[in-house]
């Protein structure tokens, strides 16, 4: 376990992916600078891969004041023995208190590996992340500590987490729920290279080959989001979700029924357990409006619902309500938008 140190820096570990840090590093950068400049101590980075020293700038430009960079070629591709490795024995040597990591699937095998290594406690899928303070029912109280916040049990209350005396605080945050700041080209920052001992067999795997597949059909910057449902009844009716959304140059999604049922890929799922978008357009087709759904698109600046059932919580979260099936109205929206063009 490491000891609480409270001059100890904020730490986002950065994610690499085609090249660059991925996006939901680079949202963690902003919360992050903004819970460092809370506690008055350092931002830094830690960037783990090959050849890597051009992405610490863009780190550096996202608010990071250090980036510790290991550049190793036993780093890249991810791998968790090696990645958990380097990172752990950092932690020991700087003590952070605060360290980040995105809710992704190398975040989420990577953060606990570290957890356990060092003995501290991990938060998953935060949506939100403070500083403040707890009181122990003892009455004795802490300051300054970090306040993770994600939804639990199936999203009906939202529960905040502190971990008061076995440090570094860790969370793994999801995927689009912090905003991604824009980059600051005349900051300046320390890049720190971190000395990587690592022979092949502490890889324990080889890496022959790789095959890449684009995650969500860049859901997140897509302007308009056309969501299926359990009201869109079978595959079929996600067909006419892809002719809407093609016409109106969007992308489309699912509900987590809609994935759970086989209809649309788990990249593409909307919600809690999913991606969180925000788009100018989001249509919700067949989609009842659980609690779960709406954390993941409620941001969107206009949302349009189309239900048959007119009591569907949906509604409460639109703009603009079709009641009706969706799988009538959808036809008849692309036939407009096509007419139109």
């Amino acid at each position: 376990m490491i000891e609480v140190n409270r001059q100890g820096e904020v730490w986002v570990v950065a994610e690499m992916g085609d090249g660059r840090p991925v996006d939901v590093s680079l949202e963690l950068m902003g919360t992050g600078r903004r819970l460092a400049d809370h506690l008055g101590v350092p931002l830094a980075a830690v960037l783990m891969g090959h050849q890597i020293r051009a992405s610490a700038a863009v780190l550096v430009r996202h608010g990071a004041d250090r980036v510790y960079l290991a550049d190793h070629r036993l780093l890249a591709p991810y791998q968790t023995s090696t990645h958990a490795r380097v990172l752990t024995d950092l932690v020991h040597e700087h003590e952070p208190q605060i360290m980040l990591y995105g809710a992704t699937s190398v975040g989420r095998d990577l953060a606990p590996r570290v957890a356990s290594a060092v003995r501290a406690g991990l938060t998953a899928d935060c949506t939100d992340l403070e500083i403040g303070s707890h009181r122990e029912p003892g009455g004795r109280e802490y300051e300054d500590l970090l306040l993770q916040i994600r939804p639990a049990f199936g999203g009906n209350i939202i529960a905040t987490i502190v971990n008061f005396d076995r440090w570094p605080q860790m969370a793994t945050v999801r995927e689009g729920v912090m905003p991604l700041e824009d980059p600051d080209f005349g900051r300046e920052g320390e890049v720190i290279p971190v000395k990587v001992d690592l022979s092949r067999e502490a890889a324990v795997l080889e890496i022959l080959s790789r095959t890449l597949r684009p995650r969500g059909g860049h859901l997140k910057g897509a302007r308009v989001v056309v969501a299926g449902g359990a009201g869109m009844g079978s595959p079929d009716g996600f067909d006419l979700l892809w002719e809407l959304a093609g016409a109106l140059g969007g992308q489309v999604a699912g509900s987590r029924a809609a994935v759970d049922a086989g209809w649309i890929d788990k990249e593409r799922q909307v919600g809690q357990t999913g991606l969180t978008v925000r788009p100018p357009l989001y249509i919700a087709a067949g989609i009842s409006g659980a609690v779960q759904h709406l954390a993941g698109m409620s941001d969107a600046k206009k949302i349009i619902a189309i239900n048959i059932d007119p009591e569907a919580p949906i509604f409460e979260a639109a703009h603009y309500g079709i009641i009706g099936d969706a799988r009538k109205v959808v036809p008849m929206m692309t036939e407009a938008v096509k007419a139109r063009v």
